[in-house]
């Protein structure tokens, strides 16, 4: 790829300030990811490969304030090394190409990757740690599940996760002002001026030696992931290399007994090219894909409802050729998460999973296989012996509490943000917590321990090992683990429906359901969640007595989440701010039994909501109209409040 300067640098001439301040007006900047439409017409769903000339400046000044937070730049003789790769949406090579030269005129050691899935990046990056002394940072040029004229930026460093959020506000503070400066695309002009072409082109020479690079660093580093081992068991080198040994073993076995198929839709994200099919090919699995070509995006990008369609019918056609294929899974564009899609025995057909049922069986497995490797044990009267947690952002439902309860694991919650949820998990590690499975339950997907970003390949061999690893040699294996625990019965036979009938019973809104976002007209959210305050304590005098003979909610708790900080029976809804707002109800005895909850989104001009409700008897119809009856609910209190301040 080579650099047509005279384009870049007359359309940089002939941007004005109010042109880089509309186009910067317009992005959303926070620790989950800079966004914005960087399609050159402005259009959300815009397939062009062209950006406008003010994204160019936007995404070269990026790159500036990185280089120099890494401690780069025109007078520093440092040369941090800056890992760079994009998903396929069209735009991101790009959005490459305005960033790389910057790179390099700050003194940066640029590698470019080309189309590089999210965890295969930060992958390379961790692998990068210690040979370049923590001087070393990635930048990731995706907009994840938004629309395909969308595209952002994701900044992190060699600890294999996108930078925490007071890292981010720093950047963001350093972005800013350098936009805000008169002369700063004249500056940007010269940086690119000053980039050696050679050195330029050479970068671009050598992508193919990188990405090759890379994908070997996350194929090596997604091993050492599900196979897992906590920090205290690794530290006993043979002890850590039995377990690893010892599960691959029984996976490979319970495989081999039992063939197990995998179907993925791609939809030309960026996992076309990274190790899917390599890696699950050599743990013996079965595999097919359709949509495998990178940029090949034929349906709605983020893997949620009719997304998932596809993958069914693909998954019921494999079935029907070869009944070991029993899961598939669809990807977002940057891949670092992917919803799924089952066989249903009990029904005989496939069906898609909700992200929040996907987020649960994974928490199962995962805490199964801290038991089954005796991370996790217990004594004579069943109390847990290892102080473990999950954590999960605030919107997850309930139902993770239910399971860690009989794991006896403690769960954790920060506010909505992958960078939140793995800095609190980073905390509760050093507090001498095992972590070994956390993340975003509303979103889908999950991220294991040492990872620190989600993961469609762990979300998958988290379901495989549960159906493979079975009991053997009077040992339980992990479904039989978590049937011992929750009070289920267990039979040999069991299918992958069984496991899913074996989850605690809740109803939870889809997050891309349409009533579950609301477009709202309030700035100030402080003050849209006071007076949503006075609006819901009337409500609450006025239904009340109904709710209660109704469902038993006797009493509610308002609690709110700012990045780590969770701060139960707060006085003030507004305390909360722009983070997220959850109402727990709770039973005669003081257990939460529902909720509902509000929070802005910090990538899409969005105020998303959702109820979640735990099914209490097996009147299943009564629990469905109860979660929806919460849900609107609580949108015609949001949009009431939201009319009294706008």
């Amino acid at each position: 790829m080579e650099q047509n300067k005279g384009n870049v640098y007359t359309e940089i001439c002939m941007v004005s300030r109010d042109d880089i301040n509309s186009a910067l007006d317009e992005m959303i900047l926070s620790a989950s990811g800079w966004r914005g439409i960087f399609a050159a017409s402005g259009g959300e769903e815009d397939s062009t490969d062209q950006i406008s000339g003010p994204h160019r400046i936007i995404a070269a000044a990026a790159a500036l304030v990185f280089a120099e937070y890494l401690g780069g730049g025109v007078d520093n003789s440092t040369s941090p090394l800056v890992l760079v790769g994009c998903d396929t949406r069209p735009t991101g090579k790009a959005v490459a190409g305005a960033m790389i030269p910057v790179l390099l005129a700050c003194g940066c050691k640029a590698r470019y990757a080309g189309f590089t899935a999210a965890p295969e990046i930060m992958a390379w990056a961790r692998s990068m740690g210690a040979a370049h002394d923590g001087k070393a940072g990635f930048i990731y040029i995706s907009a994840s599940h938004n629309p395909i004229g969308h595209n952002g930026l994701k900044f992190g460093l060699t600890d294999g996760g996108v930078l925490a959020g007071g890292e981010t506000a720093k950047l963001i503070s350093n972005f800013r002002t350098f936009l805000g400066r008169d002369d700063c695309a004249a500056k940007i002009e010269a940086l690119i001026n000053a980039a050696d072409p050679a050195l330029l082109q050479s970068v671009y020479n050598s992508a193919a030696d990188a990405k090759a690079e890379g994908r070997k660093a996350y194929y090596d580093f997604c091993g050492n992931v599900v196979w897992g081992g906590n920090a205290a068991l690794a530290a006993t080198t043979t002890v850590a290399t039995i377990v690893v040994t010892t599960i691959v073993v029984a996976l490979k076995d319970g495989l081999a007994k039992r063939p197990l198929g995998v179907v993925c839709d791609f939809n030309g994200s960026a996992r076309t090219v990274s190790i899917d099919r390599d890696f699950f090919l050599a743990l013996g699995l079965k595999f097919d894909c359709i949509n495998g070509e990178p940029g090949q995006i034929v349906h709605r990008i983020v893997p949620e409802g009719e997304s998932l369609q596809p993958c069914r019918e693909l998954l019921e056609k494999a079935h029907g050729r070869d009944t070991s294929f029993m899961l598939g899974y669809v990807p977002d564009c940057d891949g670092d998460r992917g919803n799924l899609v089952i066989w249903d025995d009990t029904l005989k057909r496939a069906r898609a999973l909700e992200a929040q049922e996907v987020f649960a069986l994974a928490i199962v497995a995962e805490l199964s296989h801290l038991v089954w490797t005796g991370e996790l044990s217990y004594d004579s009267n069943g109390n847990a012996l290892n102080k473990a947690a999950v954590v999960v952002n605030d919107p997850t439902s309930m139902r993770v509490d239910r399971i860690a309860e009989a794991f006896g694991v403690s769960v954790f919650r920060a506010e909505v943000g992958e960078a939140n949820v793995v800095g609190l998990a980073r905390k509760l590690r050093e507090e001498g917590f095992i972590v070994r499975i956390l993340g975003e339950g509303s979103a889908g997907g999950n991220i294991t321990h040492p990872s620190a970003v989600r993961d469609p390949i762990n979300t998958v061999l988290a379901i495989v090992k549960m159906l493979s690893v079975r009991s053997a040699d009077g040992k339980p294996g992990l479904f039989e683990q978590w049937c011992r625990l929750s009070g289920h019965a267990y039979r040999d036979d069991f299918s992958l429906a069984d496991i899913i009938a074996s989850l605690p019973p809740f109803e939870s809104t889809p997050a891309y359901s349409p009533d579950a976002v609301l477009r709202i007209n309030t700035k100030d959210h402080a003050l849209l969640k006071d007076r949503y305050q006075q609006i819901f304590q009337r409500e609450w005098e006025e239904r009340k007595d109904e709710l209660k003979t109704r469902y038993g909610f006797c009493s509610w708790q308002a609690i709110s989440y700012n990045g780590l900080v969770e701060k139960r029976d707060i006085g003030r809804f507004g305390e909360a701010g722009k983070g997220g707002l959850k109402i727990s109800f709770l039973d005669s005895e003081g257990r939460m039994c529902a909720y509902i909850w509000m929070r802005g989104s910090a990538t899409e001009p969005v105020f998303r909501i959702m109820a979640d409700v735990e099914c209490l008897s097996e009147k299943k119809n009564v629990w469905e109209k109860l979660e929806r009856d919460l849900l609107l609910w609580q949108r015609r209190m949001i949009m009431e409040a939201d009319g009294l301040v706008s």
